[in-house]
């Protein structure tokens, strides 16, 4: 029997697995730099500012702020001024609020992200077979609000619910995420769940640690993936391949 005909539901992140960020960060905060008339932040000094500030404020308030009650877009205005900052840029109040305000835009729009071409059609092949499709993700509310819609990942027609860390106040690698997503699914048992993400620490252990099955993509060639495929993780190159592998009467327990 394959793991497939086991199943009533199956989870999936988002970023990595479902979409891509298009370019690099450094595009998006040069072309809001260069509309406010300054002209573009050095890429990778912004860049490396950005990692080293999102650690910071999301260590201090993290879920996007959802404990402490802080707005969303005041959450991000603290992030996105303290990149710049480490990176060695700071602007006047005027200034950076323009900049602000183009950054904040951009990355609650389509814009800077694009939808690997396989996977409207896997989730909509689950959904055809009868399987709840779940999103679990560490983002905030514009992912299901806007982005998702806006790149055609629609709720009822590819997904049937999502669990987001800035919206529920907890956070991948946490397995009480996945434990929201099972009941979510509607108190499924999870070792009829399977868990797809990008992630040996965000998305597989925590899965298998509330008894889900799960699968890694490896979209990228990470070279970690040997690795994970070491540690006994089943490891596949996209959702072309994970279709294929469900539908396989001969799986290894995952």
């Amino acid at each position: 029997m394959s793991l497939l005909a086991k199943l009533r539901c199956v989870t999936l992140d988002v970023t990595g697995t479902l979409i891509a960020y298009k370019g690099e960060l450094g595009d998006y905060y040069c072309m809001a730099a260069k509309a406010a008339g300054f002209p573009c932040p050095d890429y990778k000094r912004v860049h490396e500012g950005f990692k080293i500030a999102y650690t910071d404020v999301a260590t201090k308030h993290p879920c996007f702020g959802f404990a402490d009650k802080i707005p969303n877009l005041v959450w991000w205005k603290t992030c996105v001024r303290d990149s710049f900052v480490k990176a060695g840029y700071e602007y006047d109040e005027e200034t950076f609020e323009k900049i602000f305000r183009r950054i904040y835009a951009t990355f609650g729009s389509a814009a800077p992200y694009s939808v690997f071409p396989d996977s409207q059609p896997f989730l909509r092949w689950l959904r055809e077979r009868g399987i709840k499709v779940g999103l679990v993700s560490n983002a905030e509310y514009r992912y299901r609000d806007v982005i998702l819609p806006a790149l055609g990942l629609n709720k009822g027609s590819e997904w049937d619910f999502g669990v987001f860390s800035g919206i529920e106040g907890v956070e991948k690698p946490d397995p009480r995420i996945y434990k929201i997503a099972l009941e979510r699914a509607g108190n499924i048992a999870p070792e009829e769940v399977l868990h797809i993400g990008d992630s040996m620490r965000k998305d597989y252990i925590p899965a298998k640690s509330v008894g889900m099955h799960a699968l890694l993509l490896d979209r990228f060639n990470t070279p970690d993936a040997e690795d994970w495929r070491k540690s006994g993780a089943t490891v596949l190159p996209d959702l072309v391949a994970a279709q294929e592998w469900l539908t396989n009467s001969e799986q290894c327990n995952v």
